[in-house]
């Protein structure tokens, strides 16, 4: 692929502080390899744009990739309280519904990954489950985190037959990771479900209409030799080639 037609891909990252005290915008390495391997440019995207600034970045981007993380404010679901609900950070909730409504309204590729699918159920009018384990019935154990491996194939998720996800893989199950305390409930108008873990959780969503925004449970970035996932990067990349 020449060099000129590697697409610009922005990356949500979060706010955090460093050992030294500092607040640092932060984002998994994991997320620009994947990124880099499958052809893109990544490109870290700040918590604390404006939105003349947040609407002038996404005019130059060629797709969107949104990232893991803490929990969404329960408020904007109307979200029951849970004790285990962490992290929350208005700022980074601000910038990322604001910049999905852009990267949508603009048919920007999008690829939201673990909190992004959140976000994006979220952000359709859908809700989500603020602690799986003592909201859901028989639910699987979905928070294999902390103190396990990133890569730790947990569950096996099916795939809607037909649908963007189940094209891209090939297969009609998958076996992937899960890093996750919360999931989606009700789902957002104007979204399809198109994968689901073995208990039902929805684990994939695809956006009615859109060129192509895909939402994933799970973290594919972090299963870089699993051919699915060069697929699923591949084809999201392919897919914001357009927009160069």
């Amino acid at each position: 692929m020449p060099a000129s037609s590697h697409p610009l891909i922005g990356i949500t990252s979060s706010l955090v502080r460093n050992r030294a005290g500092s607040m640092v915008c932060q984002v998994g390495q994991a997320y620009t390899g994947a990124v880099q391997s499958a052809g893109g440019i990544p490109m870290l995207i700040p918590v604390g744009l404006d939105d003349a600034q947040l609407s002038a970045l996404v005019k130059r981007l060629d797709g969107v990739l949104f990232t893991g993380g803490a929990d969404i404010d329960p408020q904007r679901f109307n979200g029951a309280p849970h004790p285990g609900v962490y992290g929350i950070s208005p700022e980074r909730d601000t910038l990322e519904f604001s910049m999905l409504d852009k990267a949508l309204s603009t048919d920007k590729p999008l690829l939201a990954i673990c909190r992004g699918i959140q976000v994006l159920n979220v952000a359709f009018g859908g809700s989500l489950y603020t602690h799986l384990a003592d909201q859901r019935e028989n639910t699987l154990k979905h928070d294999w985190f902390p103190g396990y491996p990133r890569d730790r194939l947990s569950h096996t998720v099916s795939l809607t037959c037909g649908s963007r996800l189940h094209n891209i893989y090939g297969q009609d199950d998958i076996r992937v990771n899960s890093l996750h305390h919360q999931g989606i409930q009700r789902i957002g108008d104007g979204l399809e479900a198109i994968a689901f873990a073995n208990d039902g959780l929805v684990e994939g969503l695809s956006v009615t209409g859109a060129s192509f925004a895909l939402g994933v449970q799970w973290h594919p970035e972090c299963l870089p030799d699993d051919p699915g996932t060069q697929k699923l990067f591949g084809t999201f990349i392919k897919a914001c080639e357009s927009h160069v």
